[in-house]
Formats: C-alpha cells, structure tokens, sequence
C-alpha cells in the first residue's frame, strides 16, 4: 500500500465515524466522478480524489461544529451563506481539512469551500469538484442524466445546467441566492453561448 493509500484509508476511517452511511457513500462515489472527470480534462486525479472524497466532511456535523469551522477559516463570507445553515458545511469542511487533516493546498481548500455555491473564475479542480457532486452516480434529481451526459462534453456546460436548477429551485422558494452562484451561471453561460448569452 502507497502512503497515498494509507493516507486515504485514515481519512476514510475518520469519515466514517462523522458521517451518516449515505454521506459516505455519496463522498465515495464523488471522488470516483471527480477521478473520472479529471482524466477527462487533463487534472490531477489524486488530488480531484481527495478533495471529492471529504468535500461532505462536515455535512453532518452539528450546526455549533460547522459553525465555528466555518468561522475559523477566516474568510469573508457573504451573508447569504452566514444566515443558511445548509451552506455551513462547505466553508466549515474547507477548514477542517485545513486544520485538522493539515491539507494546506490553497485549491484543494477552495475547492471544498466552493462545491455547493460555486463562484466565477474556477480552477479545474474546482469546476471537477463542483461538477462531480453534482453528477455522482447516486444522483436521482430530474434532469440529473443531462447533467451528466453534460459533464464529460464540457465542465462549463454541466456547471450551466447544474447552477440552472439550483437557481430555478431558490426563485420557486423565495429563497436568497448567493452573488458567487449567479456570477458562476454568467461566466458559465458566456463560456458556452458567447455573446448570445448577453441578449
């Protein structure tokens, strides 16, 4: 076994332990697209694996743990994810990684820290991530087998119809939307429609 391999498994092991069982898998699964996606794309498969398999790490933990992780991070964060407790574990699991399992890499943070909002101006490794959560092989949303066929034609397009539907669902609701996702949604519209997009 590779210390890669080693590493993976005390992961694993913490995971487990904060996890529900579906979350776990889901994280397994997501790390298996964001692998797939970055043979695809050209990236990094390890590091697409890692960051897939403990993008949820906190997902589960209580609102007080995810709360002061996401504090700790030190980022400014907009106020439409401070006041939305489902958003919490994004920032909080990117400081977690960082702090407790001492990833210092700056992307593979960003990447945890952005899977659920997204922002304009994404690295590859962080469209993977983004995109991967999305498509993983348990997702049973309508609509997910477009995603997913989506995914390996073009990141960007995935990211469309991806932020498309979370987008639709906020306005059906009422719901606030965070400026990173609509930035995401314009870039990703530009990227795929050009000028068209803008009329």
């Amino acid at each position: 076994m590779t210390i890669y391999e080693e590493q993976i498994e005390q992961y694993k092991d913490i995971m487990q332990k904060k996890l529900k069982p579906h979350r776990y898998e889901h994280s397994l699964n997501v790390a298996d697209m964001a692998v797939q996606l970055a043979n695809q794309y050209g990236g990094d498969p390890e590091r697409a694996h890692l960051c897939g398999l403990l993008h949820d790490i906190e997902k589960n933990a209580p609102f007080e743990e995810q709360e002061r992780y996401m504090l700790q991070l030190g980022d400014d964060l907009p106020e439409e994810v401070l006041k939305n407790r489902k958003l919490w574990h994004a920032p909080a699991g990117a400081c977690y990684v960082r702090d407790e399992l001492h990833i210092v890499d700056a992307e593979m943070v960003r990447a945890i820290k952005y899977h659920t909002t997204g922002k304009a101006g994404m690295t590859l490794l962080e469209k993977i991530i983004y995109v991967a959560d999305f498509v993983s092989i348990e997702r049973d949303y309508p609509g997910v087998e477009d995603v997913r066929a989506a995914a390996f034609r073009s990141l960007e397009e995935a990211m469309l119809i991806g932020s498309n539907f979370v987008l639709s669902t906020l306005l059906k609701n009422n719901h606030c939307i965070n400026d990173d996702t609509v930035s995401m949604y314009n870039e990703a519209a530009r990227a795929i429609h050009g000028e068209d997009a803008l009329k």
